[in-house]
């Protein structure tokens, strides 16, 4: 589990496939220090296991239903990457509650300025529409951001000058793909008001008469 709260931007040094699998090797800084084979780490927002660690370099296995599933198939040597390590019991809880299991992919249609900060409009899938409100949060490329504005097939978010230096989002722009993770909590909610079941339906049936939900 993750917060979305990124600590720093890796850069891909290699990519080599090899039995059906994808091997991504990361140069990363800060999340190396203390990090051991095995470790979950965010990458973009999905989570991967290290599976190789020397020096500055940590080596990652990924499947083909992963590159299909994300941006991280569209990576080449070079580019850079935002890593998270996973969420700890003494760790800070910033952000939200990100898995790290990416719900879709969408793409940037307009990114504009708004004086020291700019406005990032998304195309998504109305699958991940279906679960954003307005001021909740969304995880994008694995930034825990807050959705300002919910349209017919898309959603804005307004990015901060620390968040544009320090993430990939900073320099991505119109037409480029990004990862979504949609909020967990608000997942489950969903799931439970789609339910069917009589012992769900009378539950339903009470909290709407007594004018808790509409």
């Amino acid at each position: 589990m993750f917060t979305g709260i990124i600590v720093e931007m890796g850069e891909v040094a290699a990519l080599e496939r090899s039995a059906g699998i994808l091997h991504l090797s990361i140069k990363a800084k800060e999340i190396i220090k203390d990090m051991i084979i095995g470790d979950s780490i965010s990458i973009n927002g999905v989570c991967l296991t290290a599976v190789e660690v020397k020096g500055d370099t940590i080596r990652f296995d990924l499947s083909d239903e992963t590159l299909r599933s994300t941006n991280l198939g569209q990576l080449r040597t070079g580019n850079r990457v935002n890593l998270e390590p996973s969420l700890r019991p003494d760790s800070k809880l910033g952000g939200h509650f990100v898995l790290g299991h990416v719900d879709d992919t969408g793409r940037i249609k307009s990114k504009v300025d708004r004086g020291d900060a700019f406005k990032v409009e998304i195309e998504a899938p109305a699958e991940i529409i279906h679960f954003l409100v307005e001021k909740g949060s969304v995880s994008v490329d694995g930034i825990s951001l807050t959705v300002v504005d919910i349209l017919k097939d898309s959603f804005t978010v307004v990015i901060i000058p620390h968040t544009a230096r320090n993430t990939t989002i900073g320099f991505k722009g119109p037409g480029d793909t990004v990862n979504i993770e949609v909020d967990i909590i608000g997942k489950y909610v969903a799931r439970f008001l789609n339910k069917e079941t009589s012992k769900d339906s009378r539950l339903m049936k009470t909290l709407m008469e007594g004018g808790y939900i509409k």
